[in-house]
């Protein structure tokens, strides 16, 4: 049979192996992927296996810039034991080099060796939770004290302490877009469907329900939305009228959390 790419991914997910020997012993399988894990075990390749269900709850974010970019990595493990651990830093620390370098894609699904050797060193699980390069003239970062948030910001205009103050707004607000028009639609409606039941519970007159769902929508936008939140440090004005004095706009912004 056929071997899909969704069955390699998950395979290689699972065992922390690449994308190429995954697809072998899938073939090998008939694309049965329990028994590929058993295959890849027999043959000493999957470490990782053994570890494939254990849940990775710890990590650390790592932010490196240059050259006009920056580079944004969580790595993920199981215990905080091993994510404090030098070992483990200093292996984030690697790979978000060689994200900002070129040397490892954004893009790639591919587990880098000094992972695989990780897999073995540490005894744990270790997944790459999330990556991003962010390009601009203007770059700011913040990482929480924890290393488990960070938030990269590009900005028109503008300066870097700037982008760093949007930046760690970021981490403490959570924002889900830049602007409110950006609120994904989908999650618009499923609190609509929330406040639909919560208004007929109440017994609101029909006529007025329409003009409550409309100020309830235009309230989650703007709650959601990284400009018109209040600022954490100044919450007298907003993100917009912060940026406004410093003749900035907010041009993409990365926030990876473990």
């Amino acid at each position: 049979m056929s071997v899909t790419l969704d069955q390699i991914k998950e395979l290689r997910e699972r065992t922390g192996v690449s994308t190429m020997t995954c697809k072998k012993a899938l073939d090998e399988t008939d694309g049965d992927i329990d028994a590929a894990i058993d295959l890849l075990r027999k043959k000493g390749e999957a470490k990782a296996a053994d570890r494939a269900d254990r849940y990775t709850g710890n990590g650390v974010v790592v932010v490196k810039i240059g050259g006009g970019k920056a580079a944004i990595l969580s790595l993920l493990c199981e215990t905080d034991f091993v994510s404090r651990g030098e070992d483990f830093q200093n292996l984030a620390g690697e790979l978000t080099e060689k994200l900002l370098s070129g040397e490892y894609s954004a893009d790639s699904e591919e587990v880098p060796e000094a992972m695989k050797d990780a897999f073995i060193k540490l005894g744990e699980k270790i997944v790459v939770g999330g990556k991003k390069i962010v390009e601009g003239s203007t770059l700011g970062y913040y990482v929480h004290s924890n290393s488990r948030i960070g938030v990269v910001v590009s900005l028109e205009g503008g300066n870097e302490e700037l982008a760093k103050d949007v930046a760690m707004h970021s981490a403490a607000t959570n924002p889900s877009c830049i602007s409110p028009e950006e609120v994904s639609d989908g999650t618009v409606a499923k609190e609509k469907e929330i406040w639909t039941e919560q208004l007929a519970r109440e017994g609101k007159p029909a006529e007025i329900i329409e003009k409550i769902m409309m100020g309830k929508e235009k309230k989650f936008r703007e709650e959601n939305a990284l400009v018109k939140q209040q600022f954490v440090k100044d919450p007298e004005k907003t993100i917009e009228q912060l940026l406004q004095e410093g003749g900035a706009t907010v041009k993409e912004f990365v926030r990876l959390a473990v």
